[in-house]
């Protein structure tokens, strides 16, 4: 297969969140492969310094920074070296999460605080953040990550559920505000990619038949799909695309 190249994103600056590994791994990849001046935040450091000295070949080479997006002073702090190193923000990728499994019956007010921490509160923060960086350049594109999980009503992680739906209401509640200053925000949900992570955890032979069930289309959805959505909507080619949800799932939903 063969797939496009969007020239708006050379030399772009682009700020990923949980970018050392899975879906965040791939567009870190993707988005260096554009030639976009790309920096990444992610708590695991060990995995976030392993792919940036794999990519440092790139034109530009990935800046990582080891941050826990859950501290907002950190998560403050890590914004502004990018900013400082690479210069001011033009594309935001809200990607960082963590879909750990719980109970209603277990969750604490502690937990479900974490929770909220984890996969939606940096949304909004580091958003509020890259704001006047993309006012100053005249426009910008935010991508806040969503999931098909709770549309599904999967069971096993209500938290998680609850901050993944929470993301719409953040994208659609922007969506006017940021757009009197060419500011995109869009929400890409990805199904069931099957990252490595997944395959340790999840995908038993249950859930490879249940993938060739609800799946419209045959074959697994892997990290580099959802990569590719998010090139386009980072890029000029996606200029009157906001507010809007961005759905890559096979046609399982």
């Amino acid at each position: 297969m063969s797939f496009a190249t969007y020239p708006s994103l050379r030399d772009r600056v682009v700020l990923i969140t949980g970018g050392a590994t899975g879906i965040g791994e791939s567009m870190v990849e993707a988005f260096a492969g554009q030639g976009a001046r790309v920096g990444f935040l992610d708590i695991d450091r060990s995995a976030g310094l392993a792919l940036a000295e794999r990519l440092a070949g790139s034109h530009h080479p990935p800046l990582f920074l080891a941050c826990d997006l859950t501290d907002l002073t950190a998560l403050g702090t890590g914004i502004a070296q990018v900013r400082e190193r690479l210069g001011p923000i033009s594309v935001l990728i809200n990607n960082a999460a963590n879909d750990v499994r719980h109970t209603l019956e277990d969750t604490t007010p502690e937990s479900f605080d974490r929770g909220i921490a984890v996969n939606l509160r940096h949304q909004f923060f580091a958003t509020q953040a890259v704001v006047e960086d993309m006012k100053n350049a005249g426009g910008g594109s935010v991508i806040c990550f969503g999931s098909t999980g709770w549309m599904q009503k999967n069971a096993g992680y209500p938290v998680y559920a609850t901050a993944k739906a929470a993301v719409h209401g953040l994208v659609n509640g922007l969506a006017r505000d940021l757009g009197k200053h060419r500011i995109r925000i869009n929400a890409l949900v990805p199904g069931w990619v099957i990252t490595e992570k997944q395959r340790r955890l999840w995908l038993d032979e249950e859930g490879k038949r249940e993938i060739a069930r609800a799946q419209c289309l045959p074959g697994y959805l892997m990290a580099e799909d959802v990569a590719r959505t998010a090139l386009f909507l980072a890029a000029d080619d996606s200029r009157m695309c906001t507010g809007q949800d961005f759905i890559v799932d096979g046609g399982w939903v």
